[in-house]
């Protein structure tokens, strides 16, 4: 059982962990809310894309992260991941000493509250596949028809900074086509790599079509902390520090699209399950 964090630990830092870049759309988010706390960010640039993924690999990579994120004092983690958020929330969510966001279940409320009848969703495979999305949407308002549709080469596109090659309009274009037979009226965008898609999205839909999860969650992410008193009251400078699992500067050049990394991110490495 989760031993809840006290007001004592109010200035422990806030983790957020996804497979790549994508994580930081969530963590500008948050940051704009909560400016007076402290963060720590893991990418596992080692493993991603998480969307092709087993269920195995999935909560082994989460645990390390989970473990990672103890052992650095967090008072809270933030699932930036759907893929995640998705596979392996409800397996982990008991497991830790600090408060978790899974970004999926705490956006899916407010998402379902829009006045739509049809609502796309675009994420990874591994997303797709569990159906959370939907489900997650159709148990707060089964009036709302929902199609997924996967995007597999969208995370890559994104990390490898491909998003305004033709090869990267092209995989972008083949799924709003697809997409558009449905006729949405909002479309989630069910990853966190997707938000830098939208100057190639919005040339097929209008920009507000798409729905970008983590501004709501940030919003569930504040009110829930300040419900339980773990906001940071304190008046200490504020830290931010970014880790990855792999090519830390290409980490930071991509991540640059929404926000300035000063510092080169920390190479982490696990050990392996079986070692």
């Amino acid at each position: 059982m989760r031993t809840i964090l006290n007001k004592s630990n109010n200035n422990s830092a806030i983790g957020f962990f996804d497979s790549g870049v994508g994580g930081v759309t969530v963590f500008e988010q948050v940051k704009k809310l909560l400016p007076d706390e402290n963060y720590i960010y893991f990418g596992d640039t080692k493993n991603m894309p998480y969307g092709e993924k087993t269920k195995t690999q999935l909560l082994e990579f989460a645990d390390n992260i989970f473990r990672f994120f103890e052992r650095n004092g967090a008072k809270a983690v933030v699932m930036a991941c759907n893929t995640t958020s998705a596979i392996v929330y409800e397996e982990l969510k008991n497991n830790y000493n600090f408060e978790i966001y899974p970004i999926i279940q705490s956006a899916a409320k407010k998402i379902s509250e829009l006045q739509i009848s049809r609502l796309g969703v675009f994420a990874t495979p591994a997303t797709i596949s569990s159906h959370c999305y939907r489900n997650e949407i159709l148990r707060h308002n089964n009036k709302i028809e929902v199609v997924e549709i996967p995007c597999p080469k969208w995370v890559k596109i994104v990390e490898d900074g491909l998003e305004n090659t033709p090869a990267g309009k092209l995989a972008v274009k083949e799924k709003m086509l697809e997409m558009s037979n449905f006729k949405p009226e909002k479309i989630v965008l069910g990853c966190t790599h997707y938000p830098y898609l939208l100057e190639t999205l919005k040339e097929f839909a209008p920009r507000e079509t798409f729905i970008n999860p983590a501004i709501e969650f940030a919003k569930v992410i504040k009110s829930d902390l300040a419900a339980k008193n773990l906001l940071n009251t304190t008046k200490s400078p504020v830290s931010e520090k970014f880790y990855v699992s792999a090519n830390p500067e290409k980490f930071k050049n991509s991540a640059s699209i929404f926000y300035e990394i000063k510092e080169l991110p920390q190479l982490v490495k696990f050990q392996p399950a079986h070692a």
